[in-house]
């Protein structure tokens, strides 16, 4: 790593439909899903605007499996917080393409912030993300910080 670089991407958003979950041949999962995040002006006239920037996020590991496939679902308002990366592939043409994503830190990477349409409005669904909220306040109240 270069000095004096730093790449880092935080971004807050919904998901615009629910997470793709897959297993490596080695049994790890990926989880792959898109972010919208909104910026909206005034424009010269006085008149608002607004656009949406659709972004592709993806989540590695037991955070993938255990955390984002039974908990983020789309609609879910969620804070991710990860890095940059750029992907290279050659189309059936051999024309070089790119995409540009950004990969979920492993540990506290992605965190839900509210709940979307479709989890919102089941009582049953809410039951299910509490106890896994309880036991990492718990977690966190058992590490002894010393702040």
């Amino acid at each position: 790593m270069a000095k004096g670089t730093v790449n880092k991407v935080t971004l807050v958003g919904r998901l615009g439909q629910d997470p793709e979950i897959r297993f490596t041949g080695e049994g790890n999962a990926i989880a792959s899903f898109s972010v919208a995040t909104n910026e909206s002006w005034k424009s010269k006239d006085g008149t608002m605007q607004e656009r949406t920037e659709w972004t592709k996020v993806t989540v590695f590991g037991t955070t993938a499996e255990k955390y984002v496939q039974p908990y983020i679902k789309k609609g879910t308002l969620v804070y991710v917080e990860g890095s940059l990366k750029t992907d290279k592939w050659q189309d059936k043409d051999g024309n070089d393409k790119y995409s540009t994503g950004v990969v979920a830190n492993i540990y506290g990477g992605v965190q839900i912030l509210g709940g979307g349409e479709s989890n919102m409005d089941s009582s049953s669904s809410m039951n299910q993300e509490r106890p896994e909220k309880e036991s990492l306040n718990q977690a966190a109240e058992d590490d002894d910080l010393p702040f």
